[in-house]
């Protein structure tokens, strides 16, 4: 796969033109967006450049983080508190994404999403109100793991990390984590799995698998 240079800015208009012309592929009024990556990748960060980009063109975003719909401490740390299998299966509330955010953007749905879900902190409900989505609005659903579960998305981002990197840019006490990504890569392939490859190995010089529908993206 061929990798070229490109920069965050000149990415983030190149997803924002493909997402503003994007029609969702299950007919509905609002394009589902999907950026993957793990933490130390940064798909927060893209997420909320690309909401900004889409506002000019003319369009609402929400952004949505995974890490926002975690489930209760009881059940993410039934096997212990660093158990990598309990992190890549049990931590995220899939059925609550399902359920408050993706579930009401399909055809014929209200538009009305949950941007958020549990404090881990306190660990207890957020008590976020509702968001209303316009039509025509973007949901911009970014974290790990995000990829091999069926979610309904119209474009997926994946930020690659390799192994090295990913080991060195994790924080010491989130290292516990490394093995359930490297079960992901295998059992999922996320880098061939995504519609869009970003190479994210040095934060300052991001490369991508330009693909067709992108003119002059480097």
């Amino acid at each position: 796969m061929r990798l070229e240079p490109i920069t965050w800015d000149r990415l983030t208009d190149a997803l924002a033109d493909r997402v503003a012309a994007l029609d969702p592929a299950d007919g509905g009024a609002w394009p589902r967006i999907g950026l993957d990556g793990a933490p130390p990748a940064g798909t927060g960060d893209l997420a909320r450049r690309l909401a900004d980009a889409l506002r000019v063109r003319g369009r609402s975003a929400q952004v949505v983080a995974t890490e926002d719909f975690l489930r209760p401490a009881s059940l993410r740390f039934e096997y212990g508190h660093r158990d990598p299998e309990s992190y890549y299966d049990g931590w995220f509330d899939t059925g609550a994404l399902w359920r408050e955010v993706l579930g009401p953007l399909d055809p014929g749905g209200t538009g009305r999403i949950l941007p958020d879900l549990w404090d881990p902190a306190a660990d207890r409900a957020t008590r976020s109100p509702y968001v209303q989505l316009p039509p025509g609005g973007v949901l911009l659903l970014h974290g790990p793991l995000l990829l091999g579960k069926w979610f309904p998305f119209d474009l997926t981002v994946h930020l690659a990390l390799a192994p090295g990197a990913l080991d060195r840019r994790t924080p010491p006490d989130e290292r516990w984590r490394l093995p359930a990504f490297a079960r992901y890569a295998d059992e999922v392939g996320p880098e061939t799995a995504a519609d869009v490859l970003v190479r994210a190995d040095d934060p300052r010089r991001p490369a991508w698998a330009r693909p067709a529908w992108a003119a002059g993206g480097a």
